[in-house]
């Protein structure tokens, strides 16, 4: 029987880990919204990919980390390309749902990966789980439940005093995104088992690479060159925040739970209001303002004590 990926218990890493890639994440759809204004979305992400491919193969050139592919075997250059497609799978998704549903919705619903990523923390890799922690989990989902229904609620309004908008469409989107969320779950899932084999910036580079090639047909390079220096740069950001958010993220795999890791990324919509807020408060022609009411700051609150009760009553439990 082949043996489970185990953390390496450096949980303090691993929280600094899973806090840089939630600020990561958090800060890309507000500078993703923008560039998209000017630029398609397959070439963005063709783009973001490209980028990621070459500082990733850069990085690991120069730490003589390019080697260690032949000990993968036949099975693990399975799982490394399933989760190369899954990764992929889950922008491809990911776009088709923005352009059937709002991008509020989608930003709502794409937050039910971490917690997919959490069950298959574990009952695949067989995660501890202490009392507190499944209460902490508890009142973290009633928190973003209550959260979400705010914004959908939002969402749906606008909805109804826009005629032009289908129901239907509305609805396909959404499910769109609920599928690229569960693949997601299913690479980083993978993707920690491959820690077994190989180091994390050695999986991501094959899978930046796989990708780019496939979106490179779809993509129209030639559309960066009539960029302004203003979205050339946030476009540029969008690229390097890909390197620095799956690299802190597969490092954190590596040192924490995924169970864990993944209650630090469920908070990744709270980051985003509080930086949107920022953006809108600094240049709000860029961005419009979040509308959240009592119910949503009250699922926001719920959602960040639940996050803290799965990430730290469990190490305060331990260390006793």
């Amino acid at each position: 029987m082949t043996s489970l990926h185990r953390a390496s218990g450096r949980w303090r890493l691993g929280l600094a880990l899973s806090l840089t890639t939630a600020a990561c994440w958090a800060t890309l759809p507000i500078a993703l919204k923008i560039v998209l204004d000017v630029l398609d979305p397959v070439t963005l992400t063709w783009f973001r990919f490209l980028v990621a491919a070459l500082c990733t193969s850069a990085w690991l050139g120069l730490r003589g980390g390019l080697g260690g592919y032949r000990a993968l075997g036949r099975r693990g250059w399975a799982m490394l390309l399933v989760a190369a497609v899954m990764l992929l799978g889950n922008y491809v998704f990911y776009l088709l749902g923005v352009q059937y549903t709002s991008p509020g919705n989608a930003q709502l619903l794409i937050q039910l990966a971490p917690l997919l990523m959490a069950l298959g923390g574990i009952f695949v890799f067989r995660e501890s789980f202490g009392r507190a922690q499944w209460a902490g989990l508890a009142v973290l989902l009633v928190g973003l439940g209550l959260f979400f229904r705010d914004q959908l609620t939002q969402a749906g309004l606008a909805a109804a005093a826009d005629a032009s908008r289908d129901p239907g469409a509305y609805v396909f989107g959404s499910l769109m995104v609920l599928i690229a969320a569960l693949v997601w779950a299913v690479y980083a899932l993978a993707q920690k088992q491959l820690l077994m084999k190989l180091g994390s910036m050695q999986v991501l580079l094959v899978i930046y690479v796989v990708a780019s090639l496939v979106l490179l047909p779809f993509a129209r390079p030639a559309t960066l060159l009539a960029l302004d220096a203003t979205h050339a740069a946030l476009l540029l950001y969008c690229a390097l925040n890909t390197v620095g958010a799956y690299g802190a993220f597969a490092e954190a795999l590596a040192h924490w739970e995924a169970s864990r890791v993944s209650a630090i990324l469920a908070t990744t919509p709270l980051l985003c209001i509080a930086a949107a807020s920022v953006v809108h408060a600094l240049w709000p022609q860029w961005l419009a303002p979040e509308r959240i009411t009592v119910l949503g700051w009250v699922g926001a609150g719920l959602a960040v004590a639940g996050s803290a009760a799965v990430s730290l009553l469990g190490r305060r439990a331990a260390a006793r």
